[in-house]
């Protein structure tokens, strides 16, 4: 009886191991209002599928995070730069993630390439001269940089 008793035991535990999600553990200090993290993303691939692929990884991070606990920032550089033109096929999809203070950065010197100007690129979406730049500096400052 003991013997069945302790399988069943067994069994039950491993039964709520498998089935409680497992979350990350965060890094001291843990994120809150006051101390979000910082993460800024590299987005230099025209690739409409590869493109959504990151966006949606900015939005699991956003969600895993929470809105208060987190900053992103998108720098649009190279042949990523189409993400954030006007007549972009991702524009919604960017509009909306701008609704949730995403930040979204065009590179000029690759507008500049393209014989493009920051009234080419979707409204709200900010602009830098050098998008490596951006990302070193923000680097430098503290944030993590990721190229999903």
């Amino acid at each position: 009886m003991k013997k069945l008793l302790g399988i069943l035991c067994f069994a039950l535990l491993g039964h709520l191991a498998l089935s409680t999600p497992a979350h990350a553990m965060m890094a001291e200090p843990a994120p809150d209002f006051d101390n979000p993290r910082l993460i800024v993303v590299s987005l230099n691939e025209k690739d409409e599928t590869r493109v959504n692929a990151v966006l949606n990884n900015v939005m699991n991070i956003h969600k895993a995070y929470g809105a208060d606990h987190v900053k992103l920032a998108i720098v649009a550089y190279g042949p990523g730069i189409w993400s954030v033109l006007a007549d972009s096929p991702v524009r919604a999809r960017i509009e909306s993630m701008l609704l949730y203070d995403i930040e979204f950065i065009a590179c000029g010197n690759t507008l500049d390439s393209i014989h493009k100007t920051r009234e080419d690129i979707i409204n709200g979406v900010g602009w830098t001269q050098t998008g490596l730049v951006e990302i070193i500096e923000r680097r430098l400052s503290g944030w993590v940089d990721i190229k999903p």
